[in-house]
């Protein structure tokens, strides 16, 4: 697998240099997170970046075991009063190496997936390690829907990267860039209208009636 902190780190950082020049308005831009705008979504991930195994014992007990719950709580903490003030939250969490108890894989699709969270909504792209898509896609399409995964979802589709070696099950084929399909996995819906292939329309009827 990626090598996990050293990466974390450096999209921590990466993030931080896209998001310090963001002017006021572009905070409150809608995020690919539903119900979270920009500044939500980096509040998150400071949150996140705090979260240790007692930490998040603690705050699920608080939030009476609702993991929905959790994260707005969650956001509501680390929002800053001001996207300044987010900032260097975020700026104070870039080296730490904490984690709630889940697989270290989804530390990479958090980095990975809220990146383009914020980044899409703002028009900036970027270059991800290809070790580390393919690691945090493999993690998602088989973990269930009530871990926030999609193996139901994409179960019976064969899902094919165009610019990887990476293809994951059988049946009607769903073909798009590597990012692109570990952003379907997360369940971005955003993402259907750049993919290609007869398995599509069978993924789009799905999430909806997913709701």
């Amino acid at each position: 697998m990626t090598a996990l902190w050293p990466f974390v780190r450096a999209e921590r950082l990466a993030l931080l240099a896209d998001l310090e020049p963001l002017a006021a308005d572009a905070w409150e831009q809608p995020s690919l997170c539903a119900g979270w705008t920009v500044h939500d979504v980096l509040a998150h991930l400071v949150d996140v970046a705090r979260t240790s195994v007692p930490r998040f014992v603690l705050t699920m007990a608080r939030a009476r075991f609702d993991f929905d719950r959790q994260n707005q709580d969650g956001v509501d903490r680390e929002r800053g009063a001001t996207p300044a003030e987010t900032l260097e939250r975020w700026r104070a969490v870039v080296d730490l190496r904490r984690s709630p108890p889940a697989p270290r894989v989804t530390r990479l699709v958090e980095e990975i997936v809220h990146g383009e969270d914020v980044r899409r909504p703002l028009g900036i792209a970027r270059a991800y390690d290809p070790g580390a898509v393919a690691d945090a896609f493999g993690w998602q399409v088989r973990t269930s829907e009530a871990m926030g995964g999609t193996r139901q979802t994409v179960s019976g589709l064969t899902l094919a990267a165009t610019d990887a070696d990476l293809v994951h099950g059988d049946g009607p084929r769903v073909e798009g860039r590597a990012l692109d399909l570990l952003l379907v996995s997360a369940g971005r819906t955003v993402v259907l209208d750049d993919l290609a292939g007869p398995g599509v329309s069978t993924l789009r009827e799905r999430f909806a009636a997913r709701g």
